[in-house]
């Protein structure tokens, strides 16, 4: 079984656990993606699915598995999530409570791949998983962050590949100024 990870944040230059067998192809399947979140574990303002987003462009790179549940897996342990949250980590073939998605079920049929596994952590933010916040509630938090903590929500949001267009990013580039990175692009295998 071929099995792709679907990707548009962090995974893409700090793939970690993710044991690759392709580079990052642009070309994933549109899905809605909003900087949404707030990380657990570091001062990002992470980008998530959030279906009341618009489309925006992924990537996707070939996994060394053709075990779904390691898939799976590698995911889960690349993004900290518990196991008593299975349904965060999206699959196809759904798994563990994930939902499947037909917007993927249908590029993974065009492209003739067998199965893909990706991040599905909900929006979150002011300590509550499900809440998306507003384009003015996200640039107040960013720019209340100082120090390290700016530097890191500011690189965070810069290294995101350019055409990853969201609202939130075009308030962030007009009031904040943090305009994507020139090596904000996936060119390596990690």
């Amino acid at each position: 079984m071929n099995i792709v990870c679907i990707a548009w944040g962090s995974l893409l230059w700090k793939p970690q656990g993710l044991k690759l067998a392709s580079s990052w192809h642009p070309g994933g399947p549109p899905l809605p993606l909003e900087f949404a979140r707030q990380s657990d574990d570091s001062p990002e303002l992470a980008l998530v699915l959030c279906e009341t987003a618009r489309p925006a462009p992924t990537y996707y790179a070939y996994l060394a598995t053709g075990d779904l549940d390691e898939a799976r897996a590698m995911v889960r342990e690349r993004e900290k999530i518990t196991l008593a949250r299975p349904e965060w980590i999206g699959s196809i073939p759904a798994l563990d409570g994930a939902q499947g998605d037909p917007r993927i079920v249908a590029w993974l049929r065009a492209k003739r791949i067998d199965a893909a596994v990706w991040t599905a952590v909900p929006p979150k933010f002011d300590g509550q998983n499900g809440r998306v916040p507003t384009a003015d509630e996200v640039l107040a938090w960013l720019d209340s962050r100082s120090g390290e903590q700016r530097a890191a929500a500011e690189d965070y949001i810069r290294r995101t590949p350019a055409h990853i267009d969201t609202l939130y990013r075009r308030a962030i580039e007009a009031q904040l100024g943090w305009r994507p990175r020139r090596d904000a692009h996936v060119t390596q295998r990690h």
